[in-house]
């Protein structure tokens, strides 16, 4: 199934699991490099077309955007963003939310929910 064409319910489990995959690798972060997000969904066994989505939570905009530049390709961080911070909090109010935060920013979000793998 191509990226574009994934559900909230499978966008969230794949964030969720590349963001356990990322804490059990590389510890907490508040952003990790593209070839360590790479690598998770890779060593996860996602399809690697779908790794931009998970650029957009784990990586910095400075990264995701020199990453696709380097590619030749046209990727909108903040639409990528928002449409995965949407389907990882199940819709929650996105009036506060800041694209530059990094995933441990999130306000009001229960992580031991999202990343079993995270000891609070």
């Amino acid at each position: 199934m191509p990226a574009c064409a994934t559900t909230p319910i499978e966008k969230r489990k794949f964030g969720k699991a590349v963001g356990d995959e990322l804490l059990r690798r590389h510890g907490k972060k508040r952003f990790y490099s593209i070839s360590e997000v790479k690598s998770a969904v890779k060593n996860l066994g996602f399809p690697l077309d779908w790794s931009c989505w998970a650029f957009s939570l784990y990586s910095s905009p400075a990264d995701f955007n020199a990453h696709h530049s380097a590619l030749g390709e046209v990727c909108n961080y903040a639409e990528m963003k928002a449409e995965m911070f949407d389907a990882m909090t199940e819709g929650a109010s996105s009036s506060w939310f800041d694209l530059d935060m990094s995933w441990l920013e999130w306000p009001d979000i229960d992580f031991s929910l999202i990343f079993d793998f995270f000891d609070w």
